[in-house]
């Protein structure tokens, strides 16, 4: 049975397939939270080196004692890996939503960070996450805080990376992806 046209506007079809076409559009406005991932990922570099420059300058004018410059150089490692993480989340965003980053022929990123799904995107944000929590942890180390305080913050740590490798280990297989 064919479907019922109205003169001048194509039908309950042309309808529907101008509405899924429109609604299929929608997948632009992830555009925004691509650029906002983008810049905080540039803040996020800028203000690193802002840090690097500064520690380097107080190892010239006073090299010891070392331990806190270290501590510095620690926290300039942890702001150009959450720069990471953003950026990552900025690439998987726009691939998953929006289309390849390529140049006509080959993406433009390495195959490590190309996403096919959103599992991709979580499993590699969570290891930047597991990343960046180390560097944490090392920080209390070189700190030289209490032993209460390495080992609380050392369980925090060890509890939430578990937690997110059974997350990323597990939860692919139970959400139906390959």
């Amino acid at each position: 049975m064919a479907e019922p046209s109205v003169p001048g506007r194509g039908g309950p079809r042309h309808a529907r397939v101008r509405f899924e076409g429109s609604v299929a559009t929608t997948r632009f406005s992830v555009l925004l939270p691509v650029a906002v991932l983008a810049l905080a990922a540039l803040g996020s570099f800028a203000y690193g080196t802002e840090l690097f420059v500064l520690a380097v300058r107080q190892v010239v004018l006073a090299a010891l004692p070392v331990g806190d410059k270290i501590g510095r150089i620690l926290v300039v490692i942890d702001l150009f890996l959450i720069g990471a993480t953003l950026l990552i989340a900025s690439f998987g965003f726009y691939e998953l939503f929006v289309g390849r980053i390529v140049d006509g022929r080959d993406s433009h990123l390495p195959a490590w960070l190309q996403m096919r799904d959103l599992n991709d995107l979580k499993a590699r944000v969570i290891s930047m996450i597991v990343l960046i929590a180390a560097v944490d942890f090392v920080e209390v180390l070189v700190e030289r805080a209490s032993s209460v305080d390495v080992l609380e913050r050392g369980a925090a740590v060890a509890a939430v990376v578990a937690a997110l490798t059974v997350y990323v280990r597990f939860g692919r297989q139970t959400h139906g992806a390959d």
